[in-house]
């Protein structure tokens, strides 16, 4: 039975592109068909490979394995989730706190891919529905965040805030974040909210420089429903879906945050206990500045 992966990287880096390229070769090698996004073929030109377009470029896939940082791996994740293949990310950036795989550890991942010596976890996602009047429902996803921010650099943000369909607060603000726990690390850990673990379920929301005596992040249920009005008398608003698709809000909007239907399906190499990665992506100083005196 023929083996199939999907590479997806930043061929305008090109370490990253010269990674790709022996990532590909190896795989070939190996008995695999390897798929490359159209747009990114010609920068690989490397023979063997089949270009793919379109939503169902991961269909029937093995693997996906994404070379770069976090957006590379965010942009990687739009193929897999739909398709429900599991997606390998491998760091050739800075943080790539996403990743599973640094540069140094390509050749290892690659062999365990060829051996399915792997696992496969399953990360929560959060679905999105802005509703306004005179104009199209938009429908989004996202793996670590959903906000919901100021469009006019100069003017606050008026936002009304739901939970569970109840009011919370109404905030003069930046902006809000709903976040997952894969992306407690991210948007939502820059302003302020708490990093959790990816094995806890739940969802995040954390108000971006709020005015207002009470703008404490939340740690709600998997359950939980979010909706964010744009008050009616306010500037312009943004909704940002993982920093990749965005779209304007006008005033009056209405902004429904949940859990989503489908997750994104992570490869694990290694048995690695989360509390490790954070201290080497974060460069956490367990010793202290005094050095460990025990």
């Amino acid at each position: 039975m023929t083996r199939t992966a999907l590479l997806v990287t930043h061929t305008g880096r090109r370490r990253s592109t010269e990674h790709a390229r022996t990532v590909a070769a190896d795989l070939i090698a190996a008995g695999f068909v390897v798929r490359v996004v159209a747009e990114e073929a010609e920068d690989l030109d490397l023979p063997g490979v089949l270009p793919v377009t379109g939503p169902e470029a991961a269909e029937g896939a093995e693997i996906v394995f994404a070379l770069g940082g976090d957006g590379t791996f965010l942009r990687a994740a739009e193929l897999a989730r739909p398709t429900k293949v599991p997606l390998l990310g491998i760091n050739l950036g800075k943080v790539g706190f996403l990743a599973e795989a640094e540069i140094d550890d390509l050749d290892v991942a690659v062999r365990d891919v060829v051996s399915r010596n792997y696992t496969v976890d399953e990360r929560l996602t959060l679905d999105v529905t802005a509703e306004f009047d005179g104009g199209p429902t938009i429908e989004s996803w996202a793996l670590n965040e959903i906000s919901v921010e100021k469009g006019e650099r100069a003017q606050m943000l008026e936002l009304l805030v739901d939970v569970d369909g109840r009011p919370l607060s109404r905030y003069g603000c930046d902006g809000v974040v709903c976040a997952t726990p894969t992306g407690s690390t991210a948007y939502a850990f820059s302003g302020g909210g708490p990093v959790v673990w990816p094995e806890v379920e739940a969802l995040l929301l954390v108000p971006i420089s709020a005015h207002a005596l009470f703008s404490r992040p939340l740690v709600t249920a998997p359950t939980s429903t979010f909706v964010i009005t744009v008050d009616p008398y306010t500037t312009l608003a943004v909704l940002c879906c993982d920093g990749r698709r965005v779209y304007d809000l006008p005033p009056g909007a209405r902004v429904t945050v949940r859990r989503g239907a489908l997750p994104v399906r992570i490869v694990r190499l290694r048995d690695r206990p989360f509390t490790d990665r954070l201290v080497a992506k974060f460069d956490l100083p367990v010793q202290g500045w005094r050095g460990n005196r025990r």
